[in-house]
């Protein structure tokens, strides 16, 4: 990819992440596109938890799912959209942290179906702790009404 084109692809998933309510909802930003890995950052809030005030299974499987979908965006041409069609969470830990950072990478380019996995961690006083691993498959879609970037 030249440099121009490593613009276009920051400025189409930075629009796109700003599309996204989800995330705002979770209040998660986009902190790194470079090919192949976008990282999302989200600060601890008690309106993410579950009942043991632990970041919730469907927050932490929300964000490592848009995290592995930009990382598949880097990846793809500009005509290209995708969904995803299927993930495997495992969560490894409790997610207790100040912030909470995941990352996904692509394991497996493609030009139809493409794997990426992704790594949850929570960060506060110490060493980040990885908390959740994804692995996602995503369907590389053009052409299809409402659909795009």
């Amino acid at each position: 990819m030249s440099d121009m084109d490593s613009e276009d692809v920051h400025e189409r998933i930075r629009q796109s992440f700003a599309r996204q309510g989800a995330m705002e909802t979770l209040g998660a930003e986009l902190t790194r596109i470079s090919q192949g890995v976008v990282e999302i950052e989200l600060p601890f809030d008690v309106k993410l938890t579950q009942q043991h005030g632990i970041l919730h299974a469907g927050v932490i499987s929300a964000a490592l799912d848009s995290a592995c979908s930009y990382a598949a965006y880097t990846v793809v041409a500009p005509d290209a959209s995708l969904l995803t069609i299927e993930f495997k969470v495992n969560l490894l830990s409790p997610g207790r942290g100040d912030r909470f950072l995941f990352r996904g990478e692509i394991t497996k380019p493609g030009s139809t179906i493409i794997v990426a996995d992704g790594r949850g961690y929570a960060v506060g006083d110490g060493p980040a702790k990885l908390i959740a691993s994804m692995t996602s498959t995503l369907m590389v879609v053009r052409g299809r009404e409402g659909i795009t970037g």
